[in-house]
Order: C-alpha cells, then structure tokens, then sequence
C-alpha cells in the first residue's frame, strides 16, 4: 500500500503546480523580454506596455529613458530641467555659480550669495570673514564681536565672565562660582549643604545628596525620607520602592 501511494502523491503534485507556474506564462510581444523569475515578460527600456503590447516612448532631446512603470517614462539629462512634461532645457545658471551635485539646480561660489537668480558679490564688514552658509549674509563675524545689522560689533563681557563661541544664544557665560544678574556675573554663596553646580538652572547651586531646596530656592532642607521609599539618582528627590506608590508623602502598597 505504501508503494502505491507515494507515485500517486508525486502525480498530483506534477499536475498541479505548473498549472499555477504557468498561469501568467505567454510568449513575449515584440520589444520585451521574459522575467528572469516569476513569469510574464516586462517591456525594452524605452517602451511600455499598452494593450498587451509595447509601444515606444518618445524620449525628447536632452532626455534619456527610465524603468519605471509611471509616469512620462524619460527624466531630463543632468543640468537640464522639465517643461510642460515635453521638452528639457539647459537649466539657467548665473555668472560666479556652479551646478550642483543633484544637477537640478545651482549654488553661488565662496565669496557670493544667492539674490533672486543672480550671484552677488559678499561684502564684508569689518572684523568679519566669509561664511560656508548658502543662506543669510554670507559672512559671520570673528571671535568677540556680534552681528548688528550689517557690522560687527564688539561683545562686552562683564567681569567673570567669559565667550561663549556660540554661534547663537548668550554670547558670554559667567564663570564658574558666579551667575548672570543682568548685564553681569555676581559671586554665588552656596547655602549650607549645597555647592557650585553651573549647569543647575536658577541660582548656581545644588543641594547635596538627601537634601532638597526649600519654596523659595535660598536653602537646602534634609529629605524626610518615607517608609519603603529610596532616593532617586539625582539625590535630591525620593520615589517609592517596587510594590508600592505614592500617595501624598508617603508610599503605600500598589493594589
């Protein structure tokens, strides 16, 4: 019995998968190939497909035929550009500008900037130099000056204070040990249990581990440390353990 059905078992299988293989199987017309995989046939680069068939595509000058299935089926060449879906044109570029990478458009050389369709010269203020930026002025100024409207400016740095090379924001930090108040930099007093941290926002200070600042951020105040909770890795606050959760100041089992 085993032997009869194993050759049995072979010819259903025989019968039935080429018929699936098979299903979209046709000779080739005329301007395509057969897939590699798969079945069915795809047109020549060039044409596309239209009625079973494939038709040519008329490729304007200065075009060249794509693979894809949609749309008109060509791109323009490099440096040239689309109009009205029909024809490619050599893309306009000014004097002192150079086509870029993509070839879709075109960028200033080093020493002008973009006005409309035009490459205008950068003129550079005193104690500036000419900026990589594509946007804005095309100059920034040297260390210890500012922007203002089309000069440089020196920055004034108040006493402990030092610049910041910032490209934007505060052009000057107060140095360690001190905090911004206004147009200077006044010593900071750490509270008692608290010291020098810059990076703290507001007075220049953090309470140290088990402690936390009071209402009016001038003092630091021991952590009453609840049952089943722990302090969190900044030190200065407390969570409950695993298990539990918080309920006002304390920590009570989770249900």
């Amino acid at each position: 019995m085993i032997v009869a059905i194993a050759p049995l078992a072979g010819v259903l299988a025989f019968l039935a998968f080429p018929v699936l293989a098979q299903s979209d199987a046709g000779s080739p017309p005329e301007n395509a190939y057969a897939r590699s995989y798969g079945g069915g046939w795809d047109c020549d680069l060039g044409y596309r497909m239209e009625d079973a068939e494939c038709v040519k595509i008329e490729v304007p000058e200065n075009a060249y035929a794509t693979k894809r299935s949609y749309g008109a089926g060509w791109t323009c060449l490099r440096g040239y550009k689309e109009v009205d879906g029909a024809f490619c044109i050599p893309i306009p570029m000014p004097a002192n500008a150079f086509l870029k990478s993509s070839g879709y458009d075109w960028e200033c050389l080093r020493g002008y900037r973009r006005e409309r369709d035009t490459c205008v010269s950068v003129v550079l203020p005193e104690h500036s130099y000419l900026s990589d930026s594509s946007w804005g002025p095309g100059w920034a100024c040297d260390r210890g000056f500012t922007a203002s409207g089309d000069r440089c400016i020196p920055i004034v740095v108040p006493k402990n204070g030092y610049l910041t090379n910032a490209d934007y924001g505060d052009a000057w930090a107060c140095e360690r040990g001190f905090a911004q108040v206004g147009e200077q930099c006044d010593p900071v007093v750490p509270p008692q249990h608290a010291f020098h941290d810059p990076t703290a926002h507001g007075p220049g200070w953090r309470c140290e581990r088990g402690y936390e600042p009071d209402e009016q951020n001038s003092a630091c105040i021991a952590i009453d440390l609840p049952e089943n909770a722990h302090l969190d890795d900044s030190g200065n606050r407390w969570r409950c353990n695993p298990g539990f959760q918080r309920g006002d100041e304390a920590c009570v089992r989770e249900q």
